[in-house]
């Protein structure tokens, strides 16, 4: 394998010779009379942060699994560079895997635990050592190496996993929901030193969450999977401002999801809503009847006074940097909007009658 070489000593620094691109091909995974995996394709760039993102039981772990090779495929293939390693053993693929329970060994100090798969690899003792310290050094774990697990925190024991995957220079890192045994403020902090490691080692990565922010805030790309079939694939970007789905829509952040009928209006087509008339959005189909997504934050609320659509606040809930408005409109709708927090704090009350206006730009007509 290829090193970038420093003055001192080799460093785990992949360069684009050394990362590999991978690609699943219409691959199908069976038990019984239940598809799990149902003929998913995706490619994963050199180099790229790849998330899949779904509810549980969507297939997403059953296919990170068969990428690093515990869960054989019963159609389709696997690809690394091009390469068909779909019924390759997990030894052989080269792949470093972070899981849920971290899987650190509790007898081992840290820096046997990182060290492990190095004994299976044939190499002096002093590129073993040089390894070793480089990825502690740079996984932020120095000073540590003669602990074990018992002794560090949930997210050192995180890093531990991370850097066990990373010390055997893996051709792809795979990560299997890593940090849902954090408490949340932790979770935050640990997601960045993914990100930061991630882009400091430069290697391609598949990374398996069920947690939206995860996702949104790491993820180079996204693939959205539901009932075992890739639903949407995008950057966080184009997955949250333009879905294709009621389900992608829901499960990606928050929307209102409202019932709309074609209706041309002064020359222009658009479509009448529970909240009023809306110009269709520039491109893309106009059918006579169809779904649309509106995110809370693209609510705009004002005066009701000479409002064409009013809203009765039924509830307003404060989260901090977010106010939330529930609205009741007329003929029994109900529309949700957000405002910043230090903007709406005390601004609505339950109670309060508001004027709403939607803009073109923030409609989304699903399929």
């Amino acid at each position: 394998m290829i090193l970038s070489i420093t003055a001192d000593a080799p460093t785990l620094t992949k360069t684009s010779e050394t990362m590999v691109s991978v690609e699943l091909k219409n691959v199908v995974k069976r038990y019984g009379e239940t598809t799990a995996v149902g003929g998913v394709s995706l490619t994963i760039g050199k180099g790229e942060l790849f998330f899949l993102l779904g509810p549980s039981g969507c297939g997403k772990t059953t296919a990170l699994r068969m990428v690093a090779g515990f869960i054989t495929p019963d159609e389709g293939e696997i690809l690394f560079d091009g390469r068909d390693i779909s019924r390759t053993p997990p030894h052989k693929r080269n792949v470093g895997m972070v899981f849920q329970t971290y899987a650190l060994f509790p007898h081992m100090t840290v820096a046997q635990n990182i060290s492990y798969g190095l004994r299976f690899r044939k190499l002096e003792a002093a590129e073993k050592k040089r390894r070793l310290d480089d990825v502690m050094e740079r996984t932020r774990l120095g000073g540590l190496g003669a602990r074990v697990p018992a002794e560090l925190s949930g997210g050192q024991q995180q890093r531990v996993a991370l850097a066990r995957a990373l010390v055997i220079q893996p051709d792809a890192l795979l990560l299997d929901e890593p940090l849902s045994n954090l408490d949340t403020k932790l979770r935050v902090e640990v997601r960045e030193e993914i990100k930061r490691i991630h882009d400091e080692f430069k290697i391609t990565a598949l990374y398996v969450t069920h947690d939206q922010d995860e996702a949104l805030s790491l993820a180079d790309r996204l693939a959205i999977m539901k009932d075992g079939a890739i639903v949407q694939i995008g950057t966080p970007e184009e997955i949250y401002a333009r879905p294709r789905s009621a389900f992608v829509a829901s499960f990606v952040g928050e929307t209102n999801l409202l019932e709309a009928r074609a209706a041309a209006r002064d020359g222009r087509q658009g479509f009448d809503t529970p909240a009023g008339w809306i110009p269709a959005p520039a491109g893309g189909g106009k059918p006579e009847k169809a779904l649309i997504s509106v995110r809370p934050e693209s609510v705009r609320l004002g005066s009701p006074d000479g409002a064409a659509v009013t809203g009765k606040a039924r509830s307003v809930k404060f989260f901090g940097g977010t106010v939330k408005i529930e609205l009741e409109l007329e003929g029994g709708a109900t529309l949700t909007a957000a405002a910043p927090g230090a903007s709406a704090a005390g601004r609505w009350k339950k109670g309060d009658t508001a004027g709403i206006t939607l803009e073109e730009r923030d409609v989304v007509i699903l399929e």
